[in-house]
């Protein structure tokens, strides 16, 4: 997903990235704010991934976001 578009959608997005992510409190995705690096480290802090795994997990969540919102 474009950076702008996450950023963009971040306020709809976000509900989703709590439903996948739930060790991520709602205060850190408000400080997060849409970017994506935040939120690849946040899921490297919670969850003791790699940043390639956390990498591999954001692309295949924006992958099955797209699909779901066409």
């Amino acid at each position: 997903m474009e950076k702008n578009i996450f950023e963009g959608k971040w306020k709809q997005i976000k509900g989703d990235v709590q439903a996948k992510w739930g060790q991520i409190t709602d205060d850190e995705l408000d400080q997060i704010e849409g970017n994506r690096q935040k939120l690849a480290g946040k899921i490297q802090e919670k969850y003791g991934r790699s940043k390639q795994q956390a990498e591999h997990e954001l692309e295949e969540f924006e992958r099955k976001y797209k699909d779901r919102h066409r």
